[in-house]
Order: C-alpha cells, then structure tokens, then sequence
C-alpha cells in the first residue's frame, strides 16, 4: 500500500471503538502543551496534526463528548488554531451533532468577532435549521460595520447564499445601509493620507497595505458580482433597493457601482437599470459628485466594466432630456479620466462615432466632451488624435457651431507645446482649411473660414502663455504671431470676393477678439487697417450729398446731433445698395466706382461690429474713437411710404425693404455697442436709437405686407446655405421670443400704434388687446395690423443678433415699459435656430451670471406696474374695464406685465440650478427677491429664502390684470415651491391663489371672442384642482354651484361664483373636473379584507364622494350636449368606471356584510350614472357620429364587466339568489326610447322593463342589493338589443 494512504498509529487506534474515548480524551490532554510551538525540529506542527487525526473517523463512539471537548479547546487555543479546529469541524462531527455545533459557534460568533469568518465558512457547511441561518445573518448584518475589511468578502458571500426570494429587498436594503463608505471608500483614502505623514520605509509598507485593502475590495466586489450572476432574485432586489431609495443624501458610491456590475453582468436587466438611472438623475439623486467619487474611488473595479459603462453612456446620449445627455457625457469624461489607455482609445473612439452620426444634440455633446478631455489629459488626447482627426472627412452633416468646437480641438491638440510631434495634424488642418476656403460654394467656404479663424485663436493663445517664460519662447511666439496674421490674411484674400463670405469673416474675427483669443500683439498689427478701411468703405462727409441716378432723393436722416457741423460724417448707405444692386443688374459702371473696390453694404454691420470689439480690446472698453458713429446720421431716403407706396415699382419696394433691414441691423449694431456706457448723454442716445428701431419697424411691416415674395439680405452669416426664405408659420417660439424683443421696446414708446401690442403671445397667450367698443372697421384694420405684425416674425433670421449686455438697459429707470424678452432666458441656449450664435458661444453659468445681474432692476420695473394698476384700480373703483382708462396703455402696461412674470419662470425653472455648482446662484436670486420684502443677512438658509420670495411674489396677485399674467404667477409660485421640502401650507396656497383667479371677473377682449385661451384655463383648473386638499370637494363646488348658476342666467352671462365659467368654457371645465375625477379614484387603494374597520369605512366614504361627484357630472349632458362634452363623457366615463371595478368593488367585497346600506347608496346611485352612459351610447348611434362612436364599444364592453363583477361580489357574500335578469331599452339623452325595426317587440319589452322594475324595488327591500344587479343586467341585455336595433 502507498504511503499516500496508509494511516498512522493513532488512525488505526482511534477505528477501535473500545480505545477512541480514551485516546481522544489524552490527545486533547496533550494538545495544549504544544500550542506555542509554531513548528518542531522536523517542521511538523504538532496541534494541527492532532487535529487532523479526528477528521473522517468511520465512527464516532461518543459525539457529545467529543463535541464539549472541541468546543472546550477552542475556547482556550490560540487563534491560529482557533482558525484550523473550526474549519475542520464539519470533517471531525456527525450530523447529528451540526445543530448543537451551530449554536455554540453562533454564540462563539458573537463573543470573538476576529473568527466571524471561519465561522461562517462552517456554518455554510453544516445541515441548520433555515430559521437558524437567518438568525445567524442577522447577527452578522448587526456587526457589520465592526467588520475588517479583508473579512468582508467571506461575509458578504454568505449573507448573499442566505438570501430567499421571500426576504431579498428586505436583506439587500440593509446591507446597502450598513455596507458604508467606510468599508470601500475610507481604508484606500485613509492609507493614502498615512502615506504623506510617515517616513519612506513605512510609506512604502503602508503602500502595501493600500493595495491589499483594494485587493479586498476587488475581491468583495466580484463575490457580489458572482451572487448577481447566478441569482436573478439578488440583482433585482438590488436594484429595486437603490430605486426605492428617495432622499439624495441617502444615494452612495456603493449604488452607483452596483448598477454599474448589475448593467455588465445581466443583459436581461440593462433597460430596467436604464430606467432607473434616468429617473434618478431627472430627480437630481446622482449628481456629478457622486460619479466622481464614484470613479475616483472604485476605478480599479470599474476598469473591466468600461466597454459596459461605454454601452451605457451611448444609450444615456440618445435620451432627449438635458440632464441625463450631460450624466452620459460624464460618463466618458470620467472614463477617459480614470480608466487605462485601452479604454481611452474606445471612448474616443465612441465619441467619434456619436459625432459622425448627425444627430444635433449627440454631435454637441460629443464635442464638448472632447474639449474638455483635450484640456483635462492632452498628452493622452494626442495619443488618439488620429480618430479625432476623421472626423474632417465628415463635414457636411456639421453646424457652425459644431465645426468651432471641432476644429477647436484638432488645433489645441495640433499646436499644443507638450506634443512637439504634432506636426502632421498641423500639414492635414491647413490642407483642409485651404482647400475649404478656395471653393466657391459658400458652405465649404464656411468651413474653411470659421475653421482657419478658430485655429488662428488658438495658436495666439498658445504663444499667450508661453511668452512669458523665457526670450527664446518669446522669439518663437513672434513667428506664430506672423503666422496668425499670415493666416488671418489668407481668409481675407480668399473672401473678399463674396459680400457673405467677408461678413462671416468680420463675424468670426469679432467673435475671436471678444473671447480673448487674439494676441495683442497680433490684433496692433490687424487693428490699424481695420479702422481705415471701415472709413474709407462706409463713411463719408455728411454735408457733401452723394450725387447720381438714384431712384429715391437722398437725405442725411436719423443724425442725433442738433446742428450739423462742417467736419460731420454719415454712413454712405443708400448709395452703396444701390451700386451694389446695379452692378447686379449689369449696368454700367461709373468712372468713380471703376477707380475703388466695390464695397458691399452687407458688410456694414459685421464690419462695425470687428472694430467696435477691436477699439474696445485696444482701449479697454473706452470706445471714444469711434462715438462719433452712434451720433452720425445716414444717407437714406424718405423712408415712410405714405400714398406712394401703391405706385412704386417690385424692384423699387423691394431696394426700400433691403435699405430698411441694413439700417435696423446698422442701429442694432450700434446699440450692441454702446449699450454699457455709463454717460447719461450716451444713455439717452442709446434710447434714441432704439426708438428709431421702433419707427424702422413699423415702416418696414407696412411695405413686406405689399411685397409677398420678397427675400432681404442675410443678418446672420453662420448659415449652411444662403438659399434662406423668409417662414410662412408665425407660430415657432424660437422666433417669438427673438422678435418679441424688440417688440418690447416698441412699447416703450406710447405715442404709437397698438399693432405691436398684439405681439405677446407663446403658444398659449393669444390675447386679443383691441377693446371691445370698438366699430367693426377698425377692427379689420387692427386685424391687418396684427397681420403685418406678425409678419416680422417671420424675418427672424435677418435680423442682426442682439448680445446679452444689452440687457444692461434694464438698470435705467428712463425705460420701464422696455422689457426684455425671453431670448436671455438660458433654456434658449440650446436652440440651434439661425441668430443665436453669439448666444451658443457662451455657457449656460454665463448667460445665467448675466441674468441675475438684471433680477433688482426687473424687481424694480415689476412693482412699478404692479403700483400701476393698483392704482389705476382705486381710481376706477376696482372696476376692471374703468372709463378712464386708457386702453392702449392697458395692454402694454399688461404686456410688460406679463413678459416679466415670464422670464422670472423660466429663471427659476432653469434645470441648473439642480447642480451643486449652481446653488449659490440661486441663494443670490432668492436673496434677492426675500430682500424687496425685508433686509435679512446673507447668510438665511435655504428654505428661509424660499419662503420670503414666495411671499414676495405672492402679494402681487392683487394687481394682476390679465388671466395670461395669472397663469404665469402662479406657474412660477409653483417653481418656486418645488424647491421647497415643506410645501404643505404653500401648495394651499397656491389652490387658493388659483381659485381666485378663477372666480375672477378679467377684462374681455372682443364681443367674439374671449380674452381668456381655453389652453391657458385648463391649466390654471388643472393647478387648482392638483393642490386643493379636497378634489373633490373643489368638483362638487364648481359642478354643483357654480354650473347651475350658469345653467340659470341668460345666455351671455357667466356663473357668479365662477367668472371664468361661461357657455364657451363650459367644455374646458367639464373636460379637466372628469379627468381630475378620475385620476384621483385611481389613486386610492383597493384595499384588503386584513385592513382596519375605520379604514374600511373612511374608504367607502371617499367613493361615495367621488360617485357622487360622478353622478353630478354625468347628468350636466342632458343640459350641455355638445360634441365635445359628449366625447370626455365618453372616455373618462369609461375610465372612472374601470376604476370602480379595480378600486372599488374589491372595497365591497368584504365591506357588503357590515355596511349593506352604505353600499346599496352606493350602488343605486352609479346604477343611475351607467344607464346615462347607456343612453348616451344610444344616443352616439342614432346620430351616426362616428367621432363619438369609435368610444362605444369599449363602454359597453366595461359596462357588461361591471354586471359580470356584481354578480361575484353577491356570489362571495352568499346573496346569489338576489341576482336577478331583466331588460332595458336604448334610450336618448332625454330618456325617449331609440325607435327600431322591431317597434313592436320592443312595446313589450318595454312593459316587460315596468314590470322588471316593480320586482326589483320589491326585491330590493328584502335583498337590500337588487337595485343594482337589475339594472346592470340590464345594461347587459340592453347591449344585445342596441347591436339589434341596426
């Protein structure tokens, strides 16, 4: 025999049952004299050897014994013996034996927690009662956070093995509770800290001991990984765990990183995760903190995840909602961050892709990622710059915008000090760009262009920094000077022969010197030609008048001087459009224009714009060598059309509409610049000019109305083609907003029409300011105004851009009625549309900066027309339509009103400010606002401000003058609120707030039509009756008072208690108070026979409430029969009805027996409801409205399961026999019988029905439920005869 397996002496003696008891009683006597022996002379150690010898016995003679006696060793043996005694106890006991070894071992468990994992590792091992090992886990769970790390995986394994179906969430919820940072977050962070304090040979071991704590969390990381692979149950208790999880202080790294395994391990849950991951990030739970901690932290564990958190972030970036786009993004940021080169390369690789894909929002994003890695790693960047240098053989699907970033990164990587090998990237971006800007199709010239610039801005910066460190930099930052200017020349060369293509350049340089891109030394070099050849192209002496054939007389107009002096200048631009027009037509040119390059008046504005930035960067901001152009008047012609405007010629109208949108553009350029001087003279010439911007406006309107195909020159040259037209559809808001700003500074001015008082509309705000006496010709002249008005609107894309300091005008108490519109507001930063370029350039933290700079003087112009129309109120007598008031004031008084509650709203509902970093804009905002209340210290927490801002907003519902401004103060109390955690009182608030709007008598608009939008009703109901404490105790309110009110006051009269409530709004109320109904019953739940009696009964009162409620609805059909009641009656009829079969019938189940009346009420009561909605099926089909019909047979369908579900309830309370069949007719609304082919069979049914009924009251009062019954069979027999009445 082997020596493998031969046994030794004492094997062999312990197999003699009449010797084991003796010799294992003098092994465990001599077991201790060896315990501090680590090893004898022949490397034996003697007490596990001992131990060994117990293993596998054939036969235990006595079990009990030996058990006392090992239990009695481990008390007393050192613990690394501990560790091998109790791990070879399942070997050494019978089964018989496990359950006494269990209890010990638990209680051995609780008095020495350094041997919890040789316990545990038993305990999985031996045969234990189920109730046991979850007393056992429960006991772990409870020390958990007592734990060493490297015992941590042992545990968690067999916490997760102990797990059942029954009690997964509840397990996996306290283990993400107790399984805290502090256990994978503070070992790592903490060595790392150690490190710093200690010497080097100690740093060195304490670096040891950090690896080995992440070796540990690597290892706990794939037990979990592990148990999630082969237990579906653990995965998805795991995630339902994170996402019952509400509080975000509650959210931990440790959630991030298990739905980031979860994601990589089960395919089968990656939607499911999705999902939950959006609406967390949508609730600002996970904010970007948290990733990075999460990265930071656990890169180690996520590193073999990264093509999963890769396949999670492409899904992220194809969602629609900002927020979840911007977490996706992190995702890569971090990725590329923290993850090897591999995974650098993919992700680079991925974002690529999303760029080459061509859709808007995942090219931008994709961009911006890159960007930022260009900054964050260059060297790693350069690394993968080859895929990012691809991407310029996709070009044509790119915006502008897209192309600035793009090439943004290819030059701060191509000319990037850290990456002299870069030379290549370099060769491949200036062959492209000469290749661009030598096409003749202006959409690669673009792209050659804005390319060419924001590379030049980049070299400049590079130069920038480097110039400062040492001579030979500086020398080398002289050649890339004369490079930037070498290249800014080729753009000019290679554009001068395009009026498009110079403005774009103009565009772009400006763009360059406002950002701070362009070296100093760079822009001296460029800045002096700049200014001489704006002179020598566009000004002239203003008291020399050109002379030529002309079409119109020329005149200096618009000059802002009082008297002309001999040296006084103009702008020559009458005669340059028409040179530049007659050039088009191929008329001759005269001696003097053959001497001097043709200059286009296109390029008047972009022009001005590069020199105005370029004076104010050389001067800092001091623009004194060029105020002589704000003064400088302009070589126009009459511009106002009069009598002559029928006469002129196509082309004559058409040269009159270019003229007047160059000159607006000139005056919105000259307005961009001078807007921030702080002079009063310059103010009120700034003012001027915006008032000439008003009267330019109002010309313009008058000849686009009578020159319909007309296309103007460009305003903006950032656009993919200039085959631009103007749009036909008034109804984009991107445009209203554009435009509607400049139509508030129309009504800055009171001396003028009210045509542009009509322009402040969104799509729900269609207020109609004309009053309503007015006679039936001045409306339709009003009517063409609006037209022409909104006209412009369509011109949007013409028009130059307006820069967000102009805003600054705000501060100046001369303009309260000049109201800046929602083009600031940053939720615009994302549109794409054609004149926001300036706008795209900037960061939504900017533009929000910008914005809260303008919250005092708009809190100032706010109480201003607050005090207004409070006063206006004491001297009409607090009656709305006063004969004193003066109407057109009203409306822009209103208007202004209402464009200000507007951009408060959208201030404050910036989805922003659910970042970190934007907090401490909203504390200023709100310091603000709880400040114009009462002076508090800066240092008010959060929910102070909240509270003071509401109140502040609040006291203005007293002066609201229209229901559009009712609708805007209470939507931005409701912004207000949402920030709030103790909201209870406030949201009372706002329902009494809205319902005294609604009982409000507004001021009406014309005799044929309202001044209230059913959209805008609707959602002031829907806001009433979501806040109120009682819904529907608000329905029964309005259904049972304020509509019989109507129902008995003459026809143009509203309800008394409900102003808003008329004939024509009628449908708005029933339609919402329906919807509201039925959402609420779908809300209570159906409840168990387990629940309480008070519970029972409280449950039972609300439906009879809300059947009651129903009931009154239901019943209005019979007195307002239109179309579109009868359709809501149709479908939230059927919905409240299936409510009550799910919510309610379950409630009668078992609440029949105690409270047999209450439910007979009930059901006598709905009984009525559903033969109405029976009747109104009939109805549909007799009048063959195919709208309302459509509806029909899923009713009946719900119908038949209401008597099916009856019938069951009867059945569970032993009350079968009460069931009873009869027959009911089609009938209409009024309750006439629908006549059919088989007239007289239904004579008898009918007597055949009387009957029924006398049988079921008779029933009814022994039965206590047949009222109901019968009639819901009847329903049921009533659908036979309604399909055989065809």
């Amino acid at each position: 025999m082997g020596a493998s397996y031969s046994k030794s002496l004492i094997k062999l003696l312990l197999g003699i049952d009449i010797l084991q008891p003796a010799i294992i009683k003098t092994l465990f006597e001599k077991l201790p004299e060896y315990f501090f022996e680590n090893k004898n002379s022949d490397e034996i150690n003697v007490p596990r050897l001992i131990v060994s010898q117990l293993k596998w016995l054939d036969r235990v003679v006595d079990g009990k014994d030996l058990t006392a006696k090992i239990m009695q060793l481990i008390s007393i043996a050192p613990e690394n013996l501990q560790h091998d005694i109790i791990t070879s106890l399942p070997e050494i006991l019978g089964d018989s034996q496990h359950t006494d070894v269990g209890k010990e071992l638990s209680d051995l468990l609780i008095e020495n927690t350094s041997l919890t994992v040789p316990i545990l590792d038993v305990l999985s091992s031996l045969r234990l009662d189920p109730n046991f090992l979850l007393k056992v886990r429960q006991l772990v769970m409870d020390k958990l956070s007592s734990i060493r790390l490297e015992d941590l995986p042992v545990i968690i394994k067999f916490i997760l093995h102990s797990i059942t179906a029954m009690d997964a969430l509840e397990v996996i919820s306290e283990l993400r509770e107790k399984l805290d940072l502090q256990h994978c977050v503070l070992p790592s962070r903490l060595q790392a800290s150690q490190v710093k304090l200690k010497s080097k040979g100690r740093a060195s071991s304490s670096g040891n001991q950090e690896s080995s704590d992440q070796s540990c969390i690597i290892l706990l990381f794939d037990v979990i990984k592990s148990a999630i692979r082969y237990e579906k149950t653990i995965s998805e208790a795991w995630i339902k765990a994170i996402e019952n999880t509400a509080s975000v202080s509650e959210h931990k790294v440790f959630d991030l990183v298990m739905l980031f395994i979860i994601y990589s391990t089960n395919t089968q849950t990656k939607k499911y995760i999705e999902r939950v991951l959006r609406n967390k990030i949508r609730s600002g739970c996970i904010q970007e903190q948290l990733l990075q901690s999460t990265f930071s932290v656990h890169y180690l564990v996520l590193k073999d995840m990264c093509s999963s958190i890769l396949s999670l972030a492409q899904s992220l970036l194809h969602s629609l909602d900002q927020s979840i786009i911007s977490f996706g993004s992190l995702l890569y940021k971090y990725a590329f961050k923290f993850f090897d080169t591999y995974c650098q390369q993919e992700v680079v690789g991925a974002l690529v892709t999303h760029i080459c894909s061509g859709n808007e929002a995942e090219v931008d994003t994709a961009l911006d990622v890159l960007l930022e890695l260009v900054v964050l790693n260059p060297s790693a960047m350069m690394m993968n710059a080859v895929f990012v240098k691809g991407i310029l053989d996709y070009l044509d699907n790119i915006s502008p915008q897209q192309i600035r970033k793009l090439f943004c990164v290819l030059s701060t990587l191509a000319f990037s000090k850290q990456n002299e090998a870069s030379s290549h990237i370099q060769d491949d971006m200036h062959l492209v760009i000469r290749k661009q800007l030598s096409s003749t199709v202006f959409k690669y010239k673009l792209i050659g262009i804005i390319g060419a610039v924001t590379m030049a801005g980049i070299m400049a910066a590079d130069r920038t920094e480097s110039c400062s460190l040492t001579q030979e930099r500086a020398n080398l930052s002289n050649e890339q000077c004369t490079q930037v200017t070498s290249l800014l020349q080729l753009v000019h060369s290679c554009s001068e022969q395009s009026p498009q293509a110079s403005a774009l350049y103009y565009d772009e340089f400006a763009n360059l010197i406002q950002q701070e891109k362009l070296d100093p030394k760079a822009l001296e070099r460029v800045g002096h030609t700049i200014c001489i050849d704006f002179q020598d192209a566009f000004v002239v002496d203003s008291c020399v008048v050109p002379e030529g054939d002309f079409p119109f007389p020329v005149k200096a107009l618009y000059g802002l001087e009082e008297h002309n002096t001999q040296d006084g200048i103009a702008i020559n631009l009458l005669p340059l459009l028409f040179s530049q027009d007659f050039a088009k037509d191929g008329g001759p040119v005269t001696p003097q224009e053959s001497g001097q390059k043709l200059v286009s008046p296109l390029c008047l504005a972009p022009y001005f714009r590069l020199l105005r930035l370029c004076v104010e960067r050389q001067h800092n901001g001091n623009l004194e060598e060029i105020d002589g152009l704000l003064d400088c008047p302009i070589f126009l012609t009459d511009l106002e059309p009069g009598e002559k405007l029928e006469s002129m010629s196509a082309k004559e109208r058409a040269f009159m509409c270019s003229l007047l949108f160059l000159t607006l553009n000139w005056f919105r350029e000259i307005v961009n610049a001078f807007c921030q001087e702080t002079s009063p003279e310059m103010k009120g010439k700034v003012l001027t000019r915006l008032k000439h911007i008003v009267e330019l406006q109002i010309i313009l309107e008058k000849y686009l109305a009578v020159t319909p195909d007309y296309i103007p020159p460009l305003g903006n040259f950032d656009v993919e083609t200039l085959d631009i037209t103007p749009h036909t559809v008034t109804a984009i808001s991107a445009k209203i907003r554009k435009k509607g700003k400049i139509e508030r500074k129309q009504k800055a001015d009171g001396s003028k029409t009210s045509s542009s008082d009509t322009i402040s509309e969104e799509k729900n705000s269609e207020c109609d300011p004309t009053p309503s006496h007015r006679g039936q010709l001045n409306k339709e002249f009003t009517g063409k105004e609006e037209k022409t008005s909104l006209l412009l609107h369509n011109y949007h894309a013409f028009f130059r851009e307006l820069d967000i300091e102009v805003f600054s005008i705000l501060h100046c108490g001369l303009v309260t009625k000049f109201i800046l519109d929602t083009e600031m507001h940053t939720e615009n930063k994302g549109s794409r549309n054609i004149g926001f370029s300036h706008l795209q350039q900037r960061s939504a933290q900017e533009i929000v900066h910008c914005v809260f700079q303008l919250v005092t003087p708009m809190c100032n112009h706010l109480e201003n027309i607050h005090n207004y129309f409070q006063c206006l109120a004491a001297e009409n007598h607090g009656v709305v339509d006063g004969p004193g008031m003066k109407v057109q004031e009203y409306h822009i008084m209103s208007s202004c009103y209402q464009r200000l509650l507007q951009i408060f709203h959208g201030l404050f509902a910036w989805s922003g400010f659910s970042q970190p970093e934007n907090q401490n804009l909203l504390y200023s905002a709100l310091h603000v606002l709880s400040s114009r209340l009462k002076q508090g210290e800066h240092s008010q927490p959060l929910e102070e401000l909240l509270s003071q801002s509401f109140h502040y907003l609040q006291n203005f519902h007293q002066s609201i003058p229209s229901f559009q401004c009712a609708l805007y103060l209470i939507r931005l109390l409701m912004v207000i609120l949402e920030k709030s955690t103790a909201s209870t009182q406030n949201k009372e608030k706002i329902a009494s707030l809205a319902r005294q709007f609604l009982c409000r008598v507004w001021p009406s608009g014309d005799k044929e039509k309202s001044s209230i939008s059913n959209d805008q009703l609707h959602a002031l109901l829907c806001i009433y009756l979501e806040h109120t404490d009682s819904i529907l105790k608000a329905i029964e309110e309005i259904a049972g008072v304020g509509v019989p009110e109507l129902i008995n006051s003459p026809k143009d009269v509203s309800s008394s208690t409900f102003p808003t409530l008329t004939r024509h709004t009628f449908v708005v109320f029933f339609r919402v108070m329906m919807a509201e109904l039925e959402k609420t019953v779908k809300k209570i739940e159906p409840g168990t026979a387990a629940d309480s009696q008070q519970i029972h009964e409280e449950k039972l009162l609300y439906w009879n409430m809300a059947v009651r409620d129903f009931s009154i609805l239901i019943n209005l059909i019979k007195v307002f029969d239109s179309h579109p009641v009868l359709h809501v009656c149709l479908k939230y009829g059927r919905l409240f009805v299936e409510a009550f079969l799910k919510q309610c019938m379950p409630l009668l189940d078992f609440s029949f027996r105690k409270h047999r009346e209450d439910v007979l009420s009930l059901l006598e009561t709905f009984q009525l409801d559903t033969r109405l909605l029976h009747h109104l099926c009939g109805h549909s089909k007799i009048h063959q409205d195919t709208r309302l019909t459509q509806h029909v047979p899923l009713l009946k369908k719900t119908l038949e399961l209401l008597v099916c579900r009856v019938k069951a309830m009867l059945t569970l309370n032993n009350c079968r026999e009460a069931f009873w069949l009869g027959n009911l007719k089609n009938r209409d609304l009024q309750g006439e019988e629908i006549k059919s082919q088989n007239s007289q069979e239904s004579t008898a049914d009918e007597s055949e029905d009387d009957m029924s009924s006398q049988a079921s009251k008779s029933k009814a009062t022994e039965d206590g439920e047949e009222d109901e019954v019968s009639a819901g069979e009847k329903e049921q027999d009533s659908d036979e005869s309604y399909y055989d009445s065809d």
